[in-house]
């Protein structure tokens, strides 16, 4: 079995964080689920429904992300000094809260999503189904929580294949009951939302069970105290991915508004089949930064610095290297993967595949800015990630989807994503240089 503490080559490396990249590329398979139901037996202007209303629903599961990397950090930072006990408290007490404000998120998204979707927009049947599709799944939400928590301790419990099982588990349930509910049943998109939270409700509660059980990970949820410290800690190390989550659903947002004014539904709609090739395709560098993390933060707690070097060097390799086969399939692909959504109707066809082939020079950039803000979180320097993030989504991406179409039309808003990704770049370097004798990882 690989371990935290060990010298990784670029095999062990790829074994360690397989698990990893294969559970978020399978977690983001079976989310293009729903969109390929509900697009192909349901209709289009539910389709776009869905897509409407998901950046509303990432937002609200940003405790998940919130504590998974940032708890991630710390309590493998814990292992790496030598106490086990400690680190199973912080772990149970971040379990723990993420309940109580999933519960408190379920309650004020149900309220607030029909006056969120008005305000943007929304009207008529496509405001309907946006409200249908939301309210349903939200009722999971702490499981999703929870979920996507998991996700993450499962690697630093050194339990990354669980992790997947896990995954895989509530990715055929969700496959299997979207099949039952809207091709057998005709559900339409109630039956899509029903399938989404049973899945998110199962990968939930059964990871929790594992952890309450005796078992041979490095963690399992035990008494514990409130610690204030540990929670602002925790938040301090994931605010980087706080800052993603919430800027991708800002962001989301604004794509579909200035969908909306461009393009009308048809663009949401197309801009909803990229957000789901674009979620496969990053999920590659997402699940090797997460799988990676812990070593990361264990050898820094640690104080090996020469493995810290090691992990940094092999880990840019790495991401080139996914990155020019992510570019490679994506322009080969194009049409293909398009067709699975849209086949039925020629013109929103054509729209996603030009947008799609602009589009996919992004996958040659955008694996290093996700790498090196986890790789600062993983340092549990949450405030340079957070940073990286903030410029990379809130200021860069955001910026270019409202001045690029003003120069460029419809066009401009599919370019936005290379030139966010190309500054974060820019910035990503600039950090990565200005900290490397503080961490001694350069």
């Amino acid at each position: 079995m690989i371990k935290l503490s060990d010298h990784f080559n670029y095999k062990r490396l790829f074994r360690f964080t397989l698990p990893s990249i294969s559970m978020l590329l399978f977690l983001s398979i079976y989310g293009v689920v729903d969109g390929f139901f509900v697009s192909n037996y349901v209709g289009k202007i539910s389709f776009s429904a869905l897509n409407f209303v998901m950046p509303f629903l990432m937002f609200l599961g940003f405790i998940g992300f919130l504590f998974g990397t940032g708890g991630s950090a710390l309590i493998a930072k814990t292992l790496g000094e030598g106490d086990r006990s400690r680190a199973n408290k912080i772990f149970s007490l971040l379990i723990y809260v993420s309940i109580i404000c999933g519960i408190i998120f379920t309650i004020a998204g149900f309220i607030l999503l029909p006056n969120v979707a008005e305000f943007l927009g929304a009207d008529g049947e496509f405001l309907e189904q946006s409200i249908i599709y939301g309210r349903i799944v939200i009722l999971a939400l702490t499981f999703d929580i929870l979920q996507v928590e998991f996700q993450t301790l499962f690697v630093t419990a050194e339990k990354p294949q669980l992790g997947f099982y896990m995954t895989v588990a509530a990715g055929l349930i969700n496959i299997f009951l979207d099949a039952i509910f809207i091709v057998g049943f005709d559900f339409g998109i109630e039956g899509a939302a029903a399938a989404t939270a049973i899945s998110q409700f199962f990968g939930g509660v059964i990871s929790f069970i594992y952890f309450t059980r005796p078992n041979s990970s490095l963690l399992r949820l035990t008494k514990t105290n409130f610690d204030l410290n540990v929670l602002i800690k925790t938040c301090s190390n994931g605010v980087s991915e706080l800052m993603s989550t919430v800027s991708m659903s800002i962001v989301g947002t604004l794509y579909n508004v200035q969908l909306l004014k461009y393009a009308g539904e048809d663009g949401v709609a197309a801009f909803g089949i990229l957000m789901y090739i674009n979620f496969m395709f990053h999920s590659i560098f997402i699940g090797y930064s997460v799988g990676s993390a812990p070593l990361i933060s264990y050898h820094f707690g640690a104080k090996n610095y020469y493995e810290l070097k090691n992990l940094l060097k092999r880990s840019f390799i790495m991401i080139v290297v996914f990155a020019i086969l992510m570019f490679t399939s994506a322009e080969i692909f194009a049409r293909s993967l398009a067709m699975i959504f849209v086949s039925y109707d020629q013109n929103l066809l054509e729209m996603t595949v030009h947008a799609f082939r602009i589009y996919s020079f992004a996958f040659l950039l955008a694996g290093f800015t996700i790498f090196t803000s986890s790789f600062f979180t993983a340092l549990n320097d949450g405030v340079t990630s957070a940073i990286i993030s903030f410029l990379h989504m809130m200021i860069f991406e955001t910026s270019a989807i409202l001045i690029l179409p003003l120069i460029f039309g419809l066009n401009g808003i599919w370019f936005s994503m290379i030139v966010a990704e190309f500054m974060a770049i820019i910035i990503s370097i600039f950090f990565l240089k200005k900290y490397r004798s503080k961490f001694k990882y350069y």
